[in-house]
């Protein structure tokens, strides 16, 4: 079987930058299922992006499949014939395999038996099924708004110029958005002004490196650019290197080089993160700090040409960057002026959400919540009413409008300069932390009160007015706002009532609205974050499952006990006393009706291992109380794990459900309070070992 190097590339004009790694690879993922599915084999695939193309070179590639057998299966013999005549299932089958059902084969397996068609099938060449593999690749790439161009009906993600595609030194007879495909490429569009000719798929890189002057390879020109920012920053100061930019920038440049420029340092008057954003959201220029993360009057910008007079390319660059920076000056300026408080009576004209109202409408809402949240978790209460509500006014500010990624930090610069409380400024920025998975958390009780009661107050709204998230549609940001609850109120050890939370923001809704239904949903769909939450820590989801049964609204409550059922797990008795468990949960499950004793009457205990457990259980009360008041989860289940002997030969020896209707309902009562000794942590009877 003859084998060789396919090389594919696609040549268009300048591809969307923040979307070319992942059309890249969609464009692999879809050439390489073809192949596979056409039983053609390889060894590898190589995968090429720029700016102008997608380009594939697979190693090692058959030129032809191999013969092989296709086996269809039809219906099974019962279904198949009826007193001997063919049933219209097993005709139909026959019809549509071209044959005679006398040519078909009766297959018998364990299962049963079924007819066949076997026809042996004579490979086909990897020419004849390029362009439909290509073309089916083309059309799966997640590509949410194709174009069209010139007269043609063809659609893609930007018009395309040239197809190469080359199988070893032979150009294959494919044509795809009707341009026939060819072994010339284009190079890079200053520095090449030719077609170049790539004489053999397998050296494809070297020669779009050497004489088109590209890096096609995306990984090594990103490296190449991470070592010259590296580089050309060493004796600058720390360059700011945002992974996504990094990315579009690759994504943006065929033969990157890094270059430093500079702008007047009376801009640096103005808050950095400013001016940081200017550079990389504007610009896509990294900017440069020192060594204690202020921002320095230069920047580090990509350039995709070797110029001949690169002053003049960094005379264009700080040219571009400077009036940017003239209004972000300007709007810092004008803003400065005008006290926070000024901008509140605006934000009665800006709208939150239709049926809930403005902006000024929610900061009423959360300033509620946040004093009744500062008041259960020891915060000033008037450093967090400050804070609430002031929260939302930099919304009208200069700054903000213009950089909307800014909201809450611009608030805090502005508190400070106007001598607002050093903790109400930085709660208006923490009040947004964390944006994302992963990101910080607010740092003072003042701030997580107020992030909690932002965050509640959407939720609650959101859910109240029927706008629940289904699938992939969170307009509202709902998932990621549930989680960022969670995780305050865990991670920063809030011992607060989750639901009773969600009763306050549901009271403070607008009278329109029926709030007080939701609140079960809500709780019900936070809760479930917690159950993805526990899962990225590593509980086991029976583990989740043991705590869920028992209907608990504390969050912080709920982690503990987790953690706890997650190491009782480990233990030696824990086998033996989730069987015990399990009996224990099917025997008062069935037996809810029989009149339980509240207290086990001694006297009524009949044979010594019931007496023995009695005795072992009621040892242990004192401590299992003290334990539960202290909510120490894990000793309580270490002392309990001493009931697996005593417990295990009860059952050996006992029939709970005796004859003798006090006597039984004594053991009843003695199981119910076993029961309700694990259940001061869990349900452990849903554990599975």
């Amino acid at each position: 079987m003859i084998k060789d190097t396919l090389l594919i590339e696609i040549g268009t004009e300048e591809l969307p930058p923040r979307a070319l790694n992942n059309l890249s690879e969609a464009f692999k993922k879809g050439i390489e299922a073809e192949l596979k599915a056409k039983k053609l084999e390889f060894s590898g695939i190589q995968v090429f992006a720029t700016p102008r193309r997608l380009a594939l070179v697979i190693s090692d590639l058959q030129a032809e499949q191999a013969d092989y057998t296709n086996e269809r299966r039809g219906p099974a013999a019962t279904a198949a014939m009826k007193d001997g005549v063919p049933t219209p299932a097993l005709q139909g089958f026959a019809r549509s395999c071209g044959v005679e059902v006398d040519q078909l084969t009766l297959l018998e397996t364990d299962k049963g038996a079924w007819y066949t068609f076997k026809e042996e099938v004579k490979g086909e060449t990897l020419e004849s099924l390029l362009p439909e593999m290509i073309e089916k690749s083309l059309k799966g790439l997640p590509i949410p708004k194709r174009m069209r161009w010139a007269g043609h009906d063809f659609e893609f993600v930007r018009p395309v110029r040239w197809i190469a595609i080359l199988f070893g030194d032979k150009v294959l007879d494919t044509e795809i958005f009707g341009i026939k495909a060819s072994n010339t490429s284009r190079g890079h569009r200053f520095h090449t002004d030719a077609p170049i000719t790539i004489t053999n798929a397998k050296d494809y890189e070297a020669i779009m490196t050497e004489k088109g002057h590209i890096v096609p390879d995306f990984a090594k020109r990103k490296a190449m650019i991470e070592a010259q920012i590296k580089e050309v920053t060493a004796n600058v100061g720390n360059p700011i290197v945002n992974a996504d930019l990094l990315d579009e920038v690759t994504a943006l440049v065929e033969y990157p080089n890094a270059m430093i420029g500079s702008f007047e340092s009376h801009f640096l008057n103005v808050p950095q993160e400013a001016l940081i954003i200017a550079m990389e959201d504007h610009q896509r220029y990294f900017p440069i700090v020192d060594k204690n993360g202020k921002l320095i009057d230069k920047f580090c910008f990509i350039s995709n040409i070797i110029s001949a007079e690169p002053e003049a390319v960094i005379e264009g660059n700080e040219r571009v960057i400077r009036p940017r920076f003239a209004d972000a000056e300007f709007f810092w300026n004008e803003d400065c002026e005008k006290p926070l408080e000024d901008y509140l009576a605006q934000l009665e004209n800006v709208v939150f959400q239709t049926k809930l109202g403005s902006q000024a409408d929610k900061i009423n809402r959360v300033k509620t919540l946040a004093e009744a949240i500062a008041k259960e978790i020891g915060a000033n209460e008037a450093l967090v009413s400050r804070a609430a509500r002031l929260n939302k006014a930099d919304l009208i500010s200069d700054m903000v409008q213009e950089f909307p990624e800014l909201q809450g930090t611009m608030a805090r610069y502005y508190a400070n300069a106007q001598g607002e409380d050093r903790i109400v400024a930085d709660s208006l920025e923490q009040v947004y932390w964390p944006r994302f998975a992963g990101d910080k958390l607010p740092e003072t009780k003042e701030a997580q009160a107020l992030g909690l009661a932002e965050r509640l107050d959407t939720i609650v709204g959101i859910f109240s007015i029927g706008e629940i998230p289904t699938g992939s549609r969170d307009p509202y940001g709902l998932r990621r706002n549930a989680l960022a609850v969670l995780r305050i109120l865990i991670e920063e050890k809030l011992n607060l009532d989750l639901l009773k939370l969600i009763e306050i923001s549901a009271s403070t809704m607008p009278a329109t609205i029926e709030a007080n239904r939701s609140v079960e949903t809500i709780f019900t769909y936070i809760f479930d974050r917690l159950r993805a939450y526990s899962s990225d820590l590593g509980v086991s989801s029976d583990v989740f499952a043991s705590i869920s049964e028992l209907k608990l609204t504390n969050p912080l409550d709920i982690y503990h006990r987790l953690l706890a059922v997650a190491k009782f797990k480990s233990l030696p008795a824990a086998s033996s006393l989730v069987e015990t468990n399990k009996r224990i949960h099917n025997i008062l499950s069935n037996n809810k009706e029989e009149a339980a004793s509240d207290q086990v009457r001694e006297n009524l205990l009949e044979n010594d291992s019931e007496k023995a457990l009695f005795k072992a259980t009621h040892e242990l009360s004192s401590k299992i109380e003290s334990f539960v008041a202290a909510k120490d989860y894990e000793a309580i289940l270490t002392a309990l794990s001493n009931l697996a002997e005593p417990l295990a030969k009860f059952f050996e020896d006992t029939m709970v459900m005796a004859e003798n209707l006090e006597v039984r309902h004594n053991r009843i009562a003695l199981l119910t309070e076993i029961r309700n000794d694990f259940e001061t942590v869990a349900d452990i009877s849903k554990l599975q070992l």
